[in-house]
């Protein structure tokens, strides 16, 4: 079995121990976890589970909206069940879970890709405000998203070896590479048909730069997750998260990212656009006091 069909099975798995609560609320029984996990005894796995606990409270979560403590039925052989003590774990407690966890092994790596995904669409699927934005809206917000999370991966990318302006670049090469199946930030530039003045990411829909938004954000985790320190490694890790990303939204039934439409309207020119208009809202709204005034 190939590393794709691998990632195909473990995808499955977590999908098929998924339940649904009576408030259509999805959630993975511990114990069950832990198997897929390659945990043999369930005394072995309480440790990940109270490092992730310790994660959701350091991120401004309530432990009990994630971690759900209840008893599960568990078999003990020749048919029988017994009631042992468990979690119902929300998709966000099993990713800081599988965070915690060995990334050596194939199914932890995959089970990191599969609940960041998941959590991440959930997120923008709860978040009502965003769901009721423009595409042109959302492209702004995604934008900006991404020039703070660029931020954080420039330092921990340095942190890790990519020191000069052409290591980075080569790194975010193979960020590309991984995402956009083979293609570099030149070879995505012609396919967009840019000009040389114009940037790859000021040029994509908002689905686009989610998914580099997503390949940024996880590929910064993994760096500092695994305590990286050499720029070879770095390059490595980004090729993987990149190519992570885009086998996801393959199994999701996506467009690939290079086959995604190009805006017509350059952000930069959409980002101005928004601020003329911001600036003649505020004029007009100063207008009403300075005739009050007698201006």
């Amino acid at each position: 079995m190939n590393g794709k069909d691998m990632e195909k099975k473990h995808y499955q798995t977590f999908d098929s121990i998924k339940e649904t609560g009576p408030d259509g609320a999805e959630f993975w029984m511990a114990r069950q976890l832990s198997k897929i996990l390659d945990y043999a005894e369930f005394r072995n796995f309480l440790p990940v589970i109270e490092k992730a606990k310790k994660a959701c409270e350091n991120s401004g979560q309530q432990i009990k909206n994630h971690f759900v403590e209840m008893h599960e039925m568990v078999s003990i052989g020749s048919g029988a069940e017994r009631k042992m003590e468990s979690y119902a774990l929300s998709r966000y407690a099993c990713y800081l879970i599988v965070q915690n966890g060995d990334p050596s092994k194939p199914v932890i790596a995959n089970g990191q890709t599969y609940f960041a995904i998941q959590t991440r669409r959930q997120e923008l699927a709860d978040d009502e405000a965003f769901q009721r934005l423009k595409e042109e809206e959302k492209r702004l917000f995604l934008r900006n998203e991404m020039r703070e999370h660029n931020k954080q991966l420039v330092e921990t990318a340095q942190q890790a070896g990519v020191k000069s302006n052409l290591d980075f670049a080569i790194f975010q090469n193979h960020g590309y590479k991984g995402l956009y199946g083979g293609l570099n930030a030149k070879a995505i530039h012609q396919r967009k048909k840019l000009k040389k003045s114009q940037q790859i990411l000021d040029n994509m829909g908002s689905t686009e730069l989610a998914a580099n938004l997503f390949r940024a954000t996880q590929t910064e985790e993994k760096l500092r997750r695994e305590n990286i320190t050499r720029k070879t490694k770095a390059n490595k890790t980004h090729f993987e998260v990149g190519k992570k990303v885009r086998q996801t939204i393959e199994e999701l039934g996506g467009t690939m990212p290079e086959d995604l439409s190009t805006p017509e309207e350059d952000l930069k020119k959409l980002e101005r656009r928004v601020k003329s208009a911001e600036k003649k809202l505020i004029k007009n709204s100063e207008l009403p006091n300075k005739l009050e005034n007698g201006e």
